[in-house]
C-alpha cells in the first residue's frame, strides 16, 4: 500500500468514514504500529483541529470559556497508543471537533445578534432624539427671526365672555410665520379643541392651526406662513370639534386686533 493510499485512508478514518474492508485494513496497520499509518493519522487529526479552530468570528471570552468547559466535561473515548481492538471501533474525532466549533459559532451568532439588536434599538432612540432636537432648534430659530425682524406684528388677544380672564399674544411675520401663546383658557370638553384664525381685511378667516391647553390653561402654537396672507388685521380663537374646521363654527374665546 502506497503512502498516498495510506494518507487517504487516514483522512477518511479521522472523519469516521471508513467501513468494511478498508476499515479492517487500516486498523490492522495501526495495530502493527505502521509508521506511515500512524503519521498519516496524526496529520489528518491535526488538520481537522486546525480547521475547527479557524473560526472567522470568535465568540466573546466568557461565552467561549463556558463552552470549552462544557466540551472538556464531556467524556471522549481515547485511542490507545498501541493496539486498537477490532471490537471497539475508534470514536471519530470530527463530530467532537465540529460540535465544539458549531457550538462556539452558534454562540457567536446569538451574542452578535443580541448585541446588534441592542445597538440598533439605541441608535433608533438616538435618531428620534436627534430629530426632536432638530425640530426644537428650527422652532427656536424661527422665533428668533420673528423677534428680530421689525416687520413682525405683535398682537394681544383679550378674553371674551366664555373666558374673560384668558389672554394671549401672537407674534406674526408674513414670510416667517408666527408664534402664538395663550393662558387662562378652560380645558376644552372631550372631542373639542381650540382653533386659531387669522383675519385679513374683508376676507374670510383663515385657519392658523388647532391647539389644546394644559391643566393650568396654557397653550401654544407654532404657525407656518399662511398662503395669500400678508398683513393680518386680527386674530381670534374659537372652540371647534377636534381636528378643526375650514371655517369658524364655535363660540369665540379670544380676539385681538393689530
Amino acid at each position: 500500500m502506497t503512502r498516498d493510499e495510506i494518507g487517504e485512508l487516514a483522512a477518511a478514518y479521522a472523519l469516521g468514514a471508513l467501513e468494511g474492508g478498508e476499515l479492517a485494513r487500516f486498523e490492522a496497520l495501526l495495530r502493527a504500529q505502521d509508521a506511515d499509518a500512524l503519521a498519516a493519522l496524526r496529520d489528518a487529526e491535526s488538520t481537522l483541529v486546525d480547521l475547527a479552530a479557524a473560526a472567522p468570528t470568535p465568540p466573546p471570552p466568557a461565552v467561549k470559556a463556558a463552552l470549552m468547559e462544557r466540551i472538556a466535561a464531556e467524556p471522549v473515548a481515547a485511542r490507545p497508543p498501541a493496539v486498537l481492538p477490532l471490537s471497539r471501533r475508534r470514536r471519530p474525532l470530527w463530530p467532537v471537533i465540529l460540535s465544539g466549533a458549531m457550538a462556539a459559532g452558534l454562540a457567536a451568532v446569538v451574542v452578535g445578534w443580541s448585541v446588534s439588536a441592542t445597538y440598533e434599538h439605541r441608535l433608533d432612540a438616538l435618531a428620534r432624539d436627534a430629530d426632536q432636537l432638530k425640530a426644537e432648534l428650527r422652532s427656536q430659530q424661527t422665533v428668533l427671526k420673528i423677534l428680530r425682524d421689525p416687520a413682525t406684528q405683535v398682537v394681544s388677544l383679550a378674553g371674551l365672555p366664555p373666558a374673560p380672564s384668558a389672554r394671549a399674544r401672537m407674534l406674526w411675520h408674513a414670510t416667517a410665520g408666527g408664534v402664538f401663546v395663550a393662558a387662562g383658557l378652560p380645558a376644552p370638553p372631550p372631542g373639542k379643541a381650540y382653533q386659531l384664525w387669522a383675519i385679513a381685511g374683508g376676507n374670510a378667516p383663515v385657519s392658523a392651526g388647532v391647539f389644546s391647553v394644559d391643566a393650568s390653561g396654557t397653550g401654544s402654537l407654532s404657525v407656518a406662513p399662511l398662503p395669500g396672507v400678508s398683513a393680518v388685521n386680527a386674530f381670534a380663537v374659537t372652540l371647534e370639534p377636534a381636528g378643526g374646521r375650514p371655517a369658524p363654527s364655535g363660540e369665540m374665546y379670544l380676539l385681538g386686533k393689530s
